[in-house]
């Protein structure tokens, strides 16, 4: 790894890491008010700094040539552009919130896999901001840091993404997942560890290229946010699950009432996911994984055949469950295995890409990790 001195030919104050993220249950119920549970990854992205007083900033990543500066008075959405645009977009938030936070001299490192579908942008605005606000010793709470990341993503970046990926940044906590519920605006921290059960949770990245996603997102978005004017309610989380059917039967258009049907059971698994672990029934959890990658097949049409494969892989090989985790389209997916089969499912997997003539896909332990913290 490139050293700081190295590259800038001073010392760092310190070092600050921000983990990437899965999510365990929830898929596209974000928009909707829904329910979502992601867990922070041992992966993380660590950024290593040391303040200035010119209120300039020079941002680099280890392992590639070149040094991006920038002022921070001069900072505007759009003017930094290409990986950059995520400290700068950092840098930017913070400033117009009115945090005093100067300039600085920024190197970036990460362990999290580009195009996988796990977080690596909201990690990387998470891992700045706390980085910048530990320069100058500002302390801000981590929900507060998340919502800020949003922003900075949503305004400066220009990518309209929600907030759990920021919260699962910052938020979770070592051993559990986070239940977030948008609609509140709450979290709680939910035991999940699946080592005491002698279980491993997979992560599997299959590889496959990211296939018309911005403008299959929005058509998603949009089929949701017409099914519940068609149904005069604010979101789809106002649908009960009791009174689905009947919500259906007022839906004309059988496409509408497939996304809406995904919506409104996925945040139902969510809820019987909760209720399962609070009660240390993890394996259980498992058939509610691979029931909410049927509903993103076959209601919200976002997974693609490597993402398919893989799940049927390794439910063939014994896994307790297995689901496409992330927007679809590509990306990965997560396996609920006992632990001394983990090896045979990944086996088993890669099997059946090379069956298939699949680019062989890569996998990382999911251990249930801690937010946003300073290393060093």
């Amino acid at each position: 790894m490139t050293s700081f001195s190295t590259v800038f030919g001073s010392q760092p104050e310190g070092s600050w890491r921000a983990p990437g993220r899965v999510n365990l249950i929830g898929e596209h119920t974000d928009y909707n008010d829904g329910l979502v549970m992601p867990i922070a990854l041992p992966n993380q992205i660590v950024v290593t700094a040391a303040a200035r007083t010119d209120g300039r900033f020079a941002v680099a990543t280890s392992g590639q040539d070149g040094i991006i500066e920038f002022a921070l008075d001069e900072l505007s959405p759009g003017s930094v552009d290409g990986w950059a645009a995520y400290p700068a977009g950092a840098a930017w938030i913070l400033r117009e919130s009115g945090y005093p936070i100067g300039g600085a001299n920024l190197l970036v490192d990460s362990d999290l896999p580009t195009g996988a579908g796990l977080s690596s942008s909201a990690a990387l605005l998470c891992a700045t901001s706390v980085a910048l606000l530990g320069l100058r010793g500002i302390d801000v709470d981590p929900g507060e840091v998340a919502r800020l990341a949003q922003k900075a993503e949503n305004q400066y970046v220009g990518a309209p993404v929600g907030l759990m990926d920021q919260m699962a940044s910052m938020c979770c906590t070592a051993g559990h997942a986070l239940y977030f519920d948008i609609r509140a605006m709450s979290t709680d921290q939910i035991p999940f560890d699946p080592a005491a059960d002698g279980l491993a949770l997979l992560v599997v990245d299959v590889k496959a290229p990211h296939r018309h996603v911005d403008g299959e997102y929005a058509a998603r978005r949009k089929s949701c946010e017409q099914a519940a004017a068609e149904l005069g309610v604010p979101a789809l989380r106002s649908v009960e699950f009791g009174k689905l059917d009947e919500a259906l039967a007022q839906l004309p258009d059988d496409v509408v009432r497939r996304r809406v049907r995904h919506v409104v059971t996925e945040i139902r698994r969510v809820e019987e996911a909760v209720e399962l672990m609070h009660a240390g029934r993890l394996r259980d959890v498992g058939p509610l994984f691979t029931a909410s990658h049927v509903s993103l097949r076959d209601d919200f049409e976002i997974t693609v055949p490597e993402l398919d494969v893989a799940v049927d892989a390794a439910l063939a090989a014994g896994a307790l469950g297995a689901r496409m985790t992330g927007g679809g389209f590509g990306g990965c997916i997560i396996a609920l295995v006992e632990a001394d089969a983990a090896d045979a499912t990944l086996a088993a997997i890669e099997k059946a890409f090379a069956e298939n003539d699949f680019t062989p896909p890569s996998s990382l332990a999911a251990t249930p990790s801690p937010g946003a913290s300073r290393l060093s």
